[in-house]
């Protein structure tokens, strides 16, 4: 039985021209790391997206192996947290960014990376959330930490039909909150309020700039995209509210001003998935475990093989893909 597994590696020539190729590799070719990981499923971020078309600088190392985030099961190990046949997740610590990733069909990675796969959920649960859904809940509990519960009113997500904001909203609806969604694609209305947002509200109302203070509309939010839209969200929070931002899908910027944080006491809550400490990570897939809808998780996730994920990632840069895209490796 041959040990060679199927691969995507990125390479840049001295033109700094990059090129995406399938190619086999062995489990010699693989980093270092203290565990082996058979990869079992993973998913299509933006990140990932940005990383394979080379649209921003997400590779920092070269040749890579793309791929920021795997659920699969454990080959061989010498960290005593884990063992042969265990069932694990990998999201960030620079996996698919410096470190070869989850688009091949072994991963070698460190132990301390990883977290266990929570009963009850699937290698292909796990990556119908993934890297974006796990972020999502991350938001989640920073709003709830700085005490913005339900009764507070009502809480925005932006980019709703992407990954973040489609399990952002899943998650809130199925607390409780009442939800509204923004979003640049109309069309997704019916999906958005079949995940539980209450009201849909186009991506446009947010995208001009703001005022240093508007109406106050929310308690709080969740911010995927950045730039004008945040700065509206910020300037449309209500008196001791709070945003949780984890993305730059409108740009890296944040043309606000001190108004919202000096007069209405709103927080920004900036939101890490990389980096984030184990035991925040361990809570967060808890938390998923427990708190998404099932049922709902399969209507954002759409399903795909090793050899669309090229394709895959070009759609997700042009704002193509609704949800979640899972790989069944």
């Amino acid at each position: 039985m041959s040990d060679r597994f199927k691969a995507i590696l990125v390479s840049r020539d001295e033109d700094k021209k990059q090129s995406v190729d399938i190619v086999e590799l062995s489990e010699n070719d693989l980093m270092d790391g203290d565990v082996t990981v058979a990869v079992e499923a993973t998913t299509v971020n933006y990140k990932d997206g940005l990383a394979i078309t080379g649209a921003a600088p997400v590779i920092r190392r070269w040749p890579l192996v793309p791929g920021i985030d795997l659920a699969g099961t454990v080959v061989s190990s010498e960290n005593s947290a884990w063992k042969a046949g265990g069932k694990v997740i990998l999201n960030g610590w620079g996996v698919g960014e410096t470190h070869y990733g989850a688009y091949a069909g072994r991963a070698r990675v460190k132990g301390d990376w990883l977290v266990a796969l929570p009963a009850g959920l699937t290698a292909r649960d796990a990556m119908a959330v993934g890297t974006a859904g796990y972020t999502a809940m991350l938001c989640v509990m920073a709003l709830e930490r700085h005490g913005i519960t339900p009764a507070r009113g009502p809480v925005v997500v932006t980019g709703a039909a992407g990954g973040v904001g489609s399990v952002a909203i899943s998650i809130l609806s199925k607390l409780g909150y009442h939800v509204i969604a923004s979003t640049g694609r109309p069309d997704q209305a019916q999906y958005l309020k079949e995940l539980g947002a209450a009201d849909i509200i186009e991506r446009q109302e947010l995208e001009a700039p703001a005022k240093p203070l508007g109406k106050e509309r929310w308690a709080g939010g969740v911010d995927a995209v950045g730039s004008h839209t945040l700065a509206n969200v910020l300037s449309m929070t209500a008196y001791g509210g709070a945003v949780a931002a984890c993305g730059l899908a409108g740009g890296m910027d944040l043309p606000t001003s001190v108004a919202p944080f000096i007069l209405r006491g709103v927080s920004l809550l900036g939101i890490d998935s990389v980096m984030a400490p184990k035991e925040i990570r361990t809570e967060a897939w808890r938390r998923i475990a427990e708190d998404l809808d099932m049922a709902k998780l399969a209507a954002l996730s759409t399903t795909i093989g090793f050899d669309g994920i090229v394709d895959a990632a070009r759609d997700i840069v042009e704002g193509k893909i609704r949800g979640r895209v899972v790989v069944e490796m």
